[in-house]
């Protein structure tokens, strides 16, 4: 066994395209229903087929949605690709990094590159994509410093200029390799694709090849021979950087439609956008809230304005019925056909209208738990309570329309808490509503979310008095990283450790989304109360970036509004040690200039304090 492969495996995207039937070719096998090349990537290339990556896009999907909402909300029939590409509103957008859903630039490094930078054309956007990588993030300080006049951009040569102005004088583009092997090398365009290939895959054999043809073509050209070494080191430095413009043009014009969209017509972007997520907890949590910070309100479902998934309501973005838990997409899809015909008037209306055996009782309870009935005049806690009463009473309407057996009453309006049908009186009891606190947490059970209101919300200004990162920036720090982070615990998952021992797998939700905290068996002991109770807490723990996974490792816990009682108490500073004075005291103005970058946060309460303590 020992040499031979372990298992195969198929190349996500990748589909082999040839002139002749693949089986005269190349050997196939089938695993599972795929028929798939017995040769790998690079020996399918060596024996002439070709291989192309076909990449989905689920923007592509957000971008038609949106343009769906545009027309049904704003009639106007708007043609993604032909926008206008200097746009000042989509440029400010992208200035201001506020790119939630704006594709390939949603990440906080990316954010603080947009900031740095200040696109101003679609050329920047196309750069931008081609820089955020691990080896081209180098010269991002360079490209931004050019840009902005802050560094001189100097040529080797006046022929390179029309080759490297659109990047500030930086090798950016596989594109630009070429260019420049057939401007100053005098390669051909299809021996400076070669080199391109040799050079980005850093093939030293083939480089060391190419270097002597490279000097003698630009000798031909008279070019001087200490001006094309530099040249040629330069282009061997950043060719294993470069990125195909064309791929990152192409990605750039979807990331200027999306930005275009959300500056333009936020409310139906966002509406297609958490369409899109329909299915990811995490990503509805965190497009809500971006939502909440646009001035979007996301409204409870409705059973006579929801349609199945997300809509469009005015200014709002309306919840859609099929996402209630409990409650099918065919269920829904009868009641809008039923709705179609006259909006429901009252709760016993709807019973008597939709057929009850594709909306039953589960159902039904689903829809008055989430708030869809609210707007008929009933509160959730009264019809919860006549349920039953209302269900029986659908049914023998329906049994009597059914038999042409109309009752004199069949018109008649219900009154007060009341509503009479066909002889029989139907009472909905006067009970006042559930409390705030056991709405919520019904709203969630339902829905999966907090629509109307949220734990953290009375706690949103002060939060970050005794917090130091949410769900969305955790990703941006380091392993081992102290944290501290506020929010209510939405699942404890017990399980037992070697030792015998129960640890407990945590998933606080804050406002932003949710993230997943380890609690090892002594620390779930300890506070095996507090997790377990319905009030937010705030949680320390450090950072732990796994292979498949980000999880904070818990250390301590406190209740958010205990935490909240004395907020100083609860700040700390990650100093480097040599920066603080012997005695640990520093001035307000001191603390200020040395540590403003790291604790952003805390700058109101170094403003309210003559000076601090460091730790």
């Amino acid at each position: 066994l020992e040499g031979l492969n372990r298992h195969s495996s198929v190349h996500a995207a990748g589909v082999v395209i040839s002139d002749v039937p693949l089986v005269e070719r190349v050997p196939l096998f089938s695993p599972k229903d795929d028929i798939v090349s017995q040769y790998s990537m690079k020996d399918i290339e060596a024996v002439g087929l070709t291989k192309f990556d076909f990449l989905g896009l689920k923007t592509l999907t957000v971008i038609k949605n949106a343009l769906n909402f545009i027309k049904e909300s704003h009639h106007i029939d708007l043609d993604i690709n032909d926008l206008p590409l200097d746009d000042p509103q989509t440029y400010q957008l992208l200035m201001k990094g506020e790119t939630d859903g704006v594709f390939q630039l949603e990440s906080s490094g990316m954010k603080d590159l947009l900031v740095n930078f200040k696109p101003d054309h679609i050329e920047d956007v196309i750069a931008l994509i081609a820089l955020y990588r691990p080896g081209p993030m180098k010269m991002s300080q360079d490209f931004i410093s050019r840009k902005q006049g802050k560094q001189q951009i100097t040529y080797e040569l006046p022929q390179l200029e029309p080759i490297l102005k659109e990047t500030y004088g930086i090798i950016l583009y596989q594109e630009q390799v070429m260019q420049i092997a057939n401007v100053i090398g005098g390669y051909t365009m299809s021996q400076a694709d070669t080199l391109r290939k040799v050079m980005g895959k850093k093939l030293v054999a083939a480089m060391e090849k190419e270097k002597p043809k490279f000097l003698e073509g630009a000798k031909k050209q008279k070019i001087n021979e200490n001006k094309a070494k530099t040249i040629w080191e330069k282009m061997e430095t950043f060719a294993e950087y470069g990125f195909n413009k064309s791929h990152s043009a192409a990605y750039a014009m979807i990331t200027y439609q999306t930005a275009y969209l959300k500056a333009h017509y936020p409310v139906a972007f966002m509406a297609a956008l958490l369409t899109s997520e329909k299915d990811n907890r995490d990503k509805i949590i965190k497009h809500m809230s971006n939502c909440k910070e646009m001035g979007i309100n996301i409204l409870p479902p409705d059973i006579n304005e929801s349609q199945k998934d997300f809509s469009i309501s005015g200014e709002n973005i309306r919840f859609g019925l099929a996402a209630v838990k409990n409650v099918g997409e065919a269920a829904m899809e009868s009641v809008i056909a039923i709705r179609q015909e006259a909006k429901f008037t009252s709760f016993l209306d709807f019973l008597s209208r939709v057929d009850l055996r594709k909306v039953n009782r589960r159902v039904i309870e689903s829809l008055i738990k989430c708030g869809s009935f609210d707007s008929l005049g009933n509160n959730r806690c009264q019809l919860m309570e006549c349920l039953d009463q209302a269900m029986d009473e659908a049914q023998r309407i329906q049994k009597e329309s059914l038999s042409n057996q109309a009752s004199i009453f069949d018109q008649m309006e219900a009154t007060g808490p009341s509503e009479t049908n066909g002889g029989s009186s139907f009472h909905i009891p006067n009970l006042p509503e559930w409390d705030r606190k056991e709405l919520l947490s019904i709203e969630k059970e339902t829905l999966g979310f907090y629509i109307t209101g949220h734990p953290l919300h009375g706690y949103k200004n002060r939060l970050k008095l005794v917090t130091n990162a949410n769900s969305a920036t955790l990703s941006s720090k380091r392993d081992k990283d102290t944290i501290t982070i506020a929010g209510v615990i939405s699942s404890c998952a017990e399980r037992l450790t070697k030792k015998k021992e129960v640890m407990c797998n945590v998933v606080l939700e804050d406002l932003q989304g949710s993230v997943n905290i380890i609690f090892w068996a002594d620390i779930y002991k300890k506070f095996y109360e507090l997790l377990h109770d319905d009030e937010p807490v705030v949680i320390q723990g450090s950072i732990d970036i796994g292979d498949e996974s980000l999880k904070v490792i818990a250390q301590d816990v406190i209740l958010l509004s205990k935490a909240l009682e004395n907020p100083y108490k609860q700040v700390r500073f990650m100093v480097d040690a040599e920066k603080v004075s012997p005695e640990g005291i520093i001035s307000l103005n001191e603390a200020i200039q040395k540590y403003k970058g790291r604790c952003e946060s805390y700058i109101h309460i170094l403003n309210e304090k003559s000076e601090i303590i460091v730790h």
